[in-house]
């Protein structure tokens, strides 16, 4: 034995000594920063419950109220798949932003975004309101903004609004100019106030918020104006008011150690109806002497003097006197915890963990379903199968190897829809999965809406070649020779039926004047992406699967198809596919719920990470459900599996529509005809592409499964 051999052991008792130690520490400064974390949460409670019982509320700019905030959200904070981080809000999400540093009297511009309500889904732009045009030191309200194609889709754009605000430059009550409104334009404005359409502001990408401490809670933007009931007016019917001049109230912070400058870390407003005395129409505003706008006063809300919406008592239009004032307030609250406030109310992180435990415990009994039938029955019919003396005992046990001559017999009905369906679905879900990896990886900013939508779209047609080449293997394996017609089919079913119905929709938009109209120019950028690129894509795959061989199979299909005898019920049309289609839509309801409110309720949704993995989840469900679902239709002798197989996890498609019924009616209050019809519309397409998703799945893995079972088996 050489010295190096007698030497090992020793090296080898060392290292594992060392191991140990490391260990042995690293244990114990976990255990002593989760005291740490413990005694500081404690701490952090203390303080919350003190601040709490003095009346303290959770929305203003105080220190005390940021406090409050801080622990409320503190699971928000944390950040992390194995060891959780505190992180900022800002930095979650907004990654990689920096905060800005004015210098003191710089113009700040602030940018008017859609006018929206949650009582319709129909909005309009900043400037379609009666309001005034911006000042020239604002900017011009045609300036041209770059906006993605998603944004132009969604009818965002945000334009300069005649409000002139600089840093540390508290005014007073200012005037900003006198418009009269004809009774048209009173009617419609009427309409406004009466389905709470509310005006959205930005500064320095902050939302306005309206904030209340005697109510605790903060809402961005401000409505157009305000109803008051007979019993309040002596009137016969309701009185509708304008909130016609706006108190702005802007926080910052100085922190001469830290950064230079002032940072903006608040953006609240105040809305207030009053008559104003009118001056002359030709009048200079900003040389005029208006006693209810004084520049040492503050405008406030006087039931006495509410401006209301209504014609002169011999019908002569409507003047408006619209006014402004700003006050700049020092702030502690730092700049990474300005947005707390925001997503005060939202559901924490442990919603959506319930969620997918929800979703997991689904999988979990789909799994021993499916593993009783792969492990268990499935392995002890091909052992019987194989064993040629238990050949007849085995028939009669069950009867999936009675139909091995016609397992694999190709659809008689549509085949060539059935190939596109299952083609189109693929590229669905691959361009979903892209666009969630690139939120993950940081790439797009799912609180840009309008960026995402451009990402989907953008990967969804460059995703074609998946949907030509899945849908060419499945069409020559059908035996099909119009290859033609399939790829064209494949490349313009489901895109030129979304065009038409989205053509259609924006042509009523356009005549109700809606910002989400869409221009000639925005139709044709998407025409050209569907033609251009999309198309050969689609093109491209489906040369590659129809130059590829034909999908091998293990058993030969017999000249004369086999007799299906009456199956149970739960085989047949329609149970087959209501039963099949309840748990893959069931294994995303709770995170469908937060989607949902995001699209329609205007929320935040950014828990991509969560998404994913409920998405994961969902394809999963649909696999095992796929399976047992042929499983059982198999031993019931029935060969016709190709259909069945898609539908059965498709109908998941149908139960969102019928979510988006419940939803219509326990969360939303659209008012309207036109809204409604916008609702539905859009809920149909994205139904329509969920079961088309989920309906690929589900055939894919049958046919993945017949050809693994029959191929286990020998077969004469």
């Amino acid at each position: 034995m050489t010295m190096e051999d007698q030497q090992r052991p020793q090296r080898l008792r060392s290292l594992l000594r060392l191991c140990l130690v490391l260990i042995v520490v690293s244990t114990v400064s976990a255990i002593g920063g989760r005291k740490e974390r413990k005694q500081a949460e404690a701490e952090a409670r203390q303080k919350y419950v003190e601040l709490k019982q003095e009346g303290i509320d959770s929305v203003s700019n105080t220190a005390e109220s940021a406090a409050m905030r801080a622990y409320e959200m503190r699971k928000k904070k944390k950040k992390g798949f194995l060891v959780k981080k505190e992180k900022s809000l800002s930095s979650v999400l907004f990654p990689g932003v920096s905060p800005v540093e004015y210098e003191d009297s710089e113009p700040v511009p602030i940018f008017a975004e859609l006018v929206e309500s949650r009582k319709t889904q129909v909005p309009y732009k900043f400037y379609d309101l009666p309001i005034c045009e911006p000042m020239e030191e604002n900017g011009s309200a045609k300036a041209k903004f770059k906006r993605s194609l998603g944004a132009k889709l969604q009818g965002q754009a945000s334009v300069v609004s005649p409000y002139s605000v600089s840093v540390k430059s508290s005014k007073g009550c200012t005037p900003l100019c006198q418009i009269t409104i004809g009774s048209k334009k009173l009617r419609w404005m009427r309409k406004l106030v009466e389905r709470q359409y509310q005006v959205h502001l930005t500064l320095d990408s902050l939302p306005v918020l309206m904030r209340s401490k005697e109510l605790n809670y903060a809402v961005r933007g401000f409505p157009v104006g305000f109803t008051a009931p007979p019993n309040y007016t002596g009137l016969k019917e309701d009185e509708y008011y304008l909130y016609n001049h706006l108190r702005f109230t802007i926080t910052y912070r100085e922190q001469a150690d830290e950064f230079e400058g002032v940072r903006i870390t608040g953006f609240d407003v105040h809305p207030v109806s009053i008559q104003h005395d009118l001056v002359d129409s030709n009048a200079d505003l900003s040389r005029s002497s208006i006693a209810s706008c004084g520049s040492d006063s503050i405008v406030r809300n006087d039931p006495e003097s509410y401006l209301p919406l209504r014609t002169g008592p011999t019908g002569e239009p409507l003047t408006i006197l619209y006014s402004y004032s700003v006050e700049w307030q020092e702030s502690h609250v730092p700049w990474s915890d300005r947005w707390d406030v925001y997503l005060m109310g939202n559901p924490d992180d442990d919603v959506h963990v319930l969620s997918i435990i929800n979703a997991i415990m689904i999988v979990l009994f789909l799994t021993g379903s499916t593993a009783t039938i792969m492990v268990r029955t499935l392995r002890n019919d091909i052992a019987l199968y194989n064993e040629l003396d238990d050949l007849e005992d085995s028939q009669e046990e069950t009867g999936w190897k009675l139909v091995h001559g016609d397992v694999f017999r190709p659809p008689s009905t549509s085949p060539l829809l059935l190939s596109v369906a299952t083609g189109t679905g693929a590229q669905i879900g691959t361009s979903l999965i892209l666009t969630l990896i690139c939120a993950i990886l940081k790439i797009i900013n799912p609180m840009n809406k309008g960026a995402t939508l451009t990402a989907i779209i953008f990967l969804y047609v460059l995703s074609g070649s998946v949907a030509g080449y899945i849908s060419s293997r499945l069409y020559k394996f059908c035996d099909a020779k119009a290859w033609k017609r399939n790829t064209i089919a494949t490349a313009i079913a489901l895109p030129g039926a979304l065009m038409t119905v989205f053509l259609v929709l924006n042509i009523f938009l356009a005549f109700v004047g809606a910002a989400t109209s869409v221009s000639i120019f925005t139709i044709i950028s998407v025409f050209l992406l569907w033609t251009c690129i999309s198309t050969p894509l689609v093109f491209v795959g489906s040369y590659f699967g129809f130059r590829a061989e034909r999908i091998q199979v293990p058993t030969k299909t017999n000249q004369i198809a086999r007799f299906v005898p009456e199956q149970q019920w739960h085989s047949r049309y329609p149970w087959c596919a209501i039963i099949g289609g309840f748990l893959p839509f069931a294994s995303v309801t709770v995170e469908l719920f937060f989607i949902m409110s995001a699209l329609w309720l205007h929320q935040y949704y950014y828990m991509m990470g969560f998404l994913l993995v409920v998405f994961i989840i969902l394809g999963v469900t649909c696999v095992q459900i796929s399976v047992v679902m042929t499983y059982v239709q198999l031993c019931g002798e029935n060969h016709r599996w190709w259909w069945k197989s898609f539908f059965s996890c498709a109908s998941a498609g149908f139960y969102l529509f019928l979510y988006s019924l419940w939803f219509l009616t326990a969360k939303l209050e659209l008012v309207g005809f036109l809204p409604i019809v916008v609702y539905f519309t859009y809920m149909l397409m994205i139904s329509v592409a969920f079961g088309l998703f989920c309906g690929s799945i589900g055939l894919l893995s049958s046919f993945w499964f017949t050809r693994t079972i029959y191929g286990a088996v020998k077969v004469d």
